[in-house]
């Protein structure tokens, strides 16, 4: 894909991780929504052997995972590790799921659509998501017959998502567009070029952490390269807005006041509450991105970002706790990695 070569360049300073998504329906069944349990139990059933049973080398290392035999936690944790949505989730019956054991490829099966494939790579990686998404997808079109319209492309419950079917993003740390309040702005003048950034923890303007998705909204009439290219076009203008702001305030002694504080509350703190310590990690991310930190690399705090959120914690520990008891784990969580670092780099004021 001609603009996304450049993908070569080290963007994880602001890119988290990279998402795929397609869209694919079975053509002998209804959507999902008109379907009943046994139609849903069967077309599960072709999915996961079209998957498993494939000659492909990949295929073995998928598993399958029957959602209604998971507990509340294990299936709220998946939603907490962006490997499902939350919609699939509401009403487990009759659903599965086709996890890659490295967990970077997710097949949701009777979500919104009979098929939902997704590939999640670290970093800014849209070529490397993409590939590997349409090599599933082959797989899956080997055996399965698409719901397809030669005029209006893959068919899809939802009209949005007709056409393509893909749905591409990039999940973006954006601590000071939204620290000045351009975030706001940002969100508005996207939206009249066929993308979308939402919070990843909330909404826009009061989410947590600082976390954005950047999404294409456009599927009909526009190929699978022109939706990557536009994404990564505008992606590359939000990481210029974003080290631009991040300059500008690195400098401002309040702000590097709180990073500081930040990386001290992590390391001693008792009890981490989930809001307070989605903002700290972010206040960190953002010190590491300023060079204020030596040996904290991203993955550690993208990695924590996730681990600490409610149901993970608790699917990690096996068993139930009460709010209390998450605060106390997650701060131990997160001050054992951080105290495996090295502490801040001395830095003179300018």
């Amino acid at each position: 894909m001609d603009k996304v070569i450049e993908e070569r360049k080290d963007m994880s300073d602001v890119v988290i991780s990279t998402r795929i998504r397609f869209a694919r329906n079975l053509k002998e069944y209804p959507f999902p929504c008109r379907m009943n349990t046994e139609q849903k139990c069967r077309v599960a059933q072709i999915v996961k052997e079209a998957v498993l049973e494939s000659s492909n080398a990949l295929s073995k290392k998928f598993r399958y995972i029957q959602m209604s035999e998971l507990t509340q936690e294990e299936a709220v944790s998946l939603v907490e590790r962006h490997l499902v949505s939350p919609e699939f989730i509401s009403d487990r019956e009759g659903r599965g799921l086709v996890l890659l054991d490295d967990e970077t490829v997710s097949i949701m099966i009777n979500e919104e659509d009979h098929i939902r494939i997704q590939v999640i790579k670290p970093n800014l990686d849209l070529e490397g998501a993409f590939d590997v998404a349409d090599k599933i997808d082959t797989i899956l079109d080997e055996k399965l017959n698409f719901a397809f319209n030669d005029k209006l492309g893959y068919l899809t419950q939802n009209p949005t998502n007709i056409g393509t079917g893909m749905r591409a993003s990039l999940m973006l740390h954006l601590p000071a567009l939204k620290e000045t309040g351009a975030i706001g702005k940002t969100v508005s003048y996207l939206g009249k070029l066929g993308l979308v950034l939402r919070g990843v923890y909330g909404d826009a303007s009061t989410q947590k952490g600082a976390v954005y998705q950047l999404s294409n909204q456009v599927t009909l009439g526009i190929s699978e390269r022109e939706a990557i290219n536009n994404l990564y076009d505008i992606a590359m203008q939000l990481i210029s807005q974003e080290r631009t702001a991040r300059t500008a305030m690195a400098k401002n002694i309040s702000v590097l006041d709180s990073i500081y504080r930040s990386f001290g509350i992590l390391q001693y703190a008792k009890l981490l509450s989930n809001d307070e310590c989605m903002k700290l990690l972010s206040n960190l991310r953002f010190g590491v991105e300023l060079g204020l930190f030596e040996n904290i690399d991203y993955d550690t705090i993208n990695h924590l970002m996730t681990e600490v959120q409610p149901a993970t914690l608790m699917k990690n520990i096996g068993k139930k706790l009460t709010a209390q008891e998450r605060d106390q784990i997650r701060a131990e969580v997160v001050r054992t990695a951080i105290m495996r670092k090295q502490v801040p780099v001395n830095r003179r004021l300018e």
